[in-house]
């Protein structure tokens, strides 16, 4: 069976491959012959390197970087990475196509997802803006589990994905949010359990800066010579990015004639013609966004970049946006408006990442200063500690990270301080290494440097054409729900054109529309409009149909039901061909599912669980469809008996193994007035069969709650009503012999310590003690104890303390431990750690902690010491 529906795995789909570095001929090659052999097909690409968008169905590419990306995201075609081939024939169906994304903005999309001891609401928040982000969640950790967030290593989780070796990264949540904060993905290194970074070393302790590939070929607007080209040795040149493209090389380039003698003789060499028309060329080199060039290019839809951009493509022979790089565009001659008057330094960024903010700045308009001084307005750093930075405080200097200058000339406008992405250091990260990944917003630089243009700029067969279309039916697509725009007076010119065509069925028969969108109206009686007539409110509807006539009536009271009245005509047919579709009758099976169909089988069902049956006229008007029954009012919900006593149970045996029978007793319990609440929340009484040591019976103890037999629920249950608790207070003269207490004092200690019998007692546990530090740490807080866990790994964490300056002596710190070898080793630094604090260190076994909240009260003797005690 499998192997009959594994040739249509990609049945009905075409795909296109895009070349790159990591995505070569070879492995196109075998990447397509999987494809082929599971129903896929394979398009080549045009003689010119395009592709046939109107003819595939998906783009394989690891990369955005190809002239026709912003043509496919208007046309809706998914654009993966070659892993999506490799997913999809694992899980022997299409994967998801998020989480392949080679859209760098998407910045978790190789991320798979599972979380481990997180608190809900942080799960929650951690997962949802993952996959908003490109990621993808697992509750459970399988082999494709790239990251497991938890916050230590004891997580069943963890030790499963340890024991089987899995490629995982155990990561702390601190990582996401900072990655969230920021906007961008930084490394995980220093946040990788089991010993993150960002927990053992001091912030302050310098990073080493590191290399971002997004400033490669981007550091300058206007560099001085060209990059030696990415060619092995003894082989010749080739340029092939310029083929079949035209190039205008603007004036203000201001090029040296043998520099320029040398791009001219690279791009006609490659297959490229040199032009002197902004409209024929289909790229466009310039320095400034001034230009008349550069004005008619972009409102022409052609790609403009500058020289650094055009440099770039020859030292690497690929395509790449020049939106995609801030110092790959066109830079404004006078600057970003507000950064003239600004002074700015930079800190803890070096090589190519400082030589790219320091021609950001300037381009922006600012002054740039190598050393920073009182007058300085801003100093841009990669983290917040460096003598610059205590500086800028000292003066009271404005200290940002370089998303604050990136984001105001990707934006064309200075962003604001306050912004908190902008004033964010992670602790061990230096922000270098994101530095780069800004794109321009190509809506601002429309607005403000090239809107408009020519009615007719182009032909519709041209590629600039085509992608400039594509972009404005992404920007509809995208402002669908917008506001509408003012509607325009009728034009007597004749009919108008609607550039697409759109459906609505459900759509309002008394909106008021533009005129323009309007079926033909149906011929009324002319009716005297009135001349206080109340204006219609705007509303939101979307475009006509195409080759539509005009309204010829005047603006007036009557018009918008003039117009409604017209479409409701046109609509006539629709409407009695959907009547007619109700009446169908169910019997002969091919009635459609909805409507009536829908609500009479719904009617049928609750009629049938009901003991009253229809009368037969009542059935013979609801079988011809023209009467409907009334629907009988439903019957109240009898409603429960306030809550009088709420109970834990703990040790109770009667559910065990059987889910209904606990279900159906904890409701009759409930209907009684007594409430089976969950441990943790308040309760009056805890119910057990006999006196125990387990975490419920011990936390629930701590907080004053009478102890009760488990017959007390049982009796209840079997007499159906609530019996008297003071009659089934627990007695249990062998446990309390045995645990050296009373039960009774016990519980009137805790209700008089309420919560506080450990109050200020340091309580550490060793990380691999007998059933968890979960367990004993509940224990211990419940009873208001500092509870730590300690490790081979834990640092210090009493304070140096000498005797002199301690005034009340020595107090006791206890570590619960046992006798094993590697728990052995942690006692005599414990020890050392506590004498050097002043405090007495007591190596202890975990029944001290059980005994003392036992009796709720705090006492201590040798025998509990684990070198007695473990003999």
């Amino acid at each position: 069976m499998a192997d009959q529906e594994a040739p249509s795995l990609f049945g009905l789909c075409t795909f296109a491959f895009v070349p790159s570095r990591d995505l070569t001929d070879t492995v196109i090659d075998e990447l397509s012959q999987s494809l082929q052999k599971y129903g896929g097909e394979v398009c080549a690409r045009k003689r010119d390197g395009s592709l046939p968008l109107a003819t595939i169905t998906h783009i394989i590419s690891n990369t955005i970087e190809f002239p026709q990306y912003d043509a496919a995201a208007g046309m809706m075609i998914p654009v993966v990475k070659s892993k999506w081939i490799s997913a999809s024939l694992a899980k022997n169906k299409q994967a998801q196509i998020r989480p392949y994304t080679p859209d760098p903005r998407m910045i978790f999309s190789d991320i798979h997802l599972s979380c481990a001891d997180i608190p809900e609401r942080d799960q929650d928040a951690i997962v949802g803006a993952s996959m908003a982000m490109g990621g993808m969640y697992s509750e459970s950790v399988t082999r494709l589990t790239t990251h497991i967030c938890a916050l230590s290593m004891d997580h069943p989780k963890v030790k499963m994905a340890v024991e089987k070796k899995h490629k995982c990264k155990i990561i702390l949540p601190h990582w996401f949010d900072d990655c969230f904060k920021l906007g961008k993905r930084i490394d995980e290194g220093p946040y990788l359990l089991p010993d993150p970074e960002i927990l053992r070393v001091s912030p302050d302790d310098s990073i080493e800066p590191q290399c971002s590939p997004y400033l490669d070929g981007a550091t300058s607007a206007r560099p001085d010579y060209i990059p030696p080209p990415d060619i092995s040795e003894g082989r010749k040149l080739h340029l092939t990015i310029f083929n079949e493209k035209k190039i205008m090389i603007s004036k203000d380039l201001d090029m040296r004639d043998r520099l320029s003698r040398i791009v001219v003789d690279l791009i006609t060499a490659g297959g490229g013609q040199i032009t002197d028309s902004a409209v024929e060329c289909d790229w466009l080199v310039c320095r400034y966004r001034d230009t008349d060039e550069y004005v008619m290019a972009s409102q022409l839809g052609k790609t403009v970049g500058n020289m650094s951009w055009l440099f770039y493509l020859i030292q690497t022979n690929t395509w790449s946006n020049p939106l995609h790089r801030l110092l790959h565009y066109p830079e404004p001659r006078n600057g970003i408006p507000g950064f003239q008057d600004m002074r700015i330094s930079v800190s803890n960024y070096g090589g190519e990442a400082r030589i790219y903010l320091e021609n950001l700045i300037k381009s922006a308009g600012a002054t740039f200063t190598k050393t920073m001084k009182a007058d300085n307005t801003h100093l841009v750093t990669a983290r917040d500690n460096s003598e610059k930075c205590e500086a800028a405080r000292d003066w009271n200097i404005n200290m940002v990270n370089h998303l604050w200058i990136e984001e105001s000339y990707a934006k064309c406008e200075l962003q604001s301080l306050s912004v908190p992405k902008y004033t964010h250091f992670p602790p061990r990260t230096n922000l270098s290494e994101i530095i780069g990944q800004t794109f321009l917003d190509e809506n601002k630089l429309q607005a403000l440097y090239f809107s408009g243009g020519p009615e007719k700029p182009t032909p519709t067969k041209s590629p600039a054409g085509r992608k400039r279309k594509a972009l404005d039916i992404t920007d509809e697509n995208s402002t669908v729900d917008g506001p509408e725009p003012e509607p325009e007076p009728p034009s007597t010119a004749g009919p108008k054109k609607s550039t697409r065509k759109t459906f609505d069925i459900m759509r309002d028969v008394d909106d008021g529309e533009n005129a323009d969108a309007e079926a033909p109206l149906l011929k009324r009686p002319a009716v005297k409009a009135s001349v206080y007539a109340t204006p219609a409110r705007n509303r939101h509807v979307r475009s006509g149909k195409e080759n539509e006539t005009p309204s010829t009536v005047t603006s007036s009271g009557r018009s918008a039901k003039d117009k409604a009245l017209g479409r409701l005509s046109s609509l006539a047919p629709d409407i009695a061909l959907y009547e007619k579709e109700k009446k169908r009758s169910l019997k002969d099976g091919h009635g459609p599912w909805g409507g009536k169909r829908a609500a009479d089988l719904i009617e049928r069902e609750h009629l049938n669980r009901r003991p009253a049956a229809t009368s037969p006229a009542a059935a013979g008007d609801d079988k011809d469809g023209s009467k409907l029954e009334k629907r009988p009012a439903k019957k109240a919900r009898p409603t429960l008996p306030e809550v009088e006593t709420r109970v834990i149970l703990t040790g109770f045996k009667r559910w065990v193994n059987d889910i209904n029978k606990e279900e159906a007793d904890r409701k009759k319990l409930r209907d009684m007035g007594i409430a089976v609440v969950q441990d943790g929340q308040p309760c009056d009484y805890l119910v057990a069969p006999q006196l125990v040591r387990t975490v419920k019976f011990l936390r629930n103890l701590s907080k004053g709650a009478v102890v009760l037999s488990s017959e007390w629920v049982e009796d209840c249950l079997d007499k159906k009503q609530m019996l008297d608790p003071d009659e089934y207070i627990l007695k249990d003269k062998e446990n309390e012999k045995r645990f050296g207490m009373k039960l009774e004092t016990s519980v009137r200690r805790a209700q008089a310590n309420k919560g506080h019998l450990l109050s200020g007692i340091p309580i550490y546990c060793t990380a691999g003690i007998k059933n968890g530090t979960e367990s004993y740490q509940a224990i211990a807080e419940a009873n208001g104890a500092i509870f730590m866990v300690y490790g081979p790994r834990s640092g210090s964490t009493i304070r140096p303390t000498n005797p002199e300056d301690d005034e009340g002596g020595p107090e006791p710190v206890y570590l619960l431990s046992t006798s094993t070898p590697d728990e052995k080793k942690l006692w005599k630094r414990f020890e050392d750690m506590a004498r050097k604090g002043n405090m007495e260190p007591r190596v202890v076994a975990s029944d001290w902690l059980l005994d003392v909240v036992m009796k709720q009260e705090v006492g201590f003797e040798k025998k509990y010491l684990v070198n007695n005690f473990f003999i």
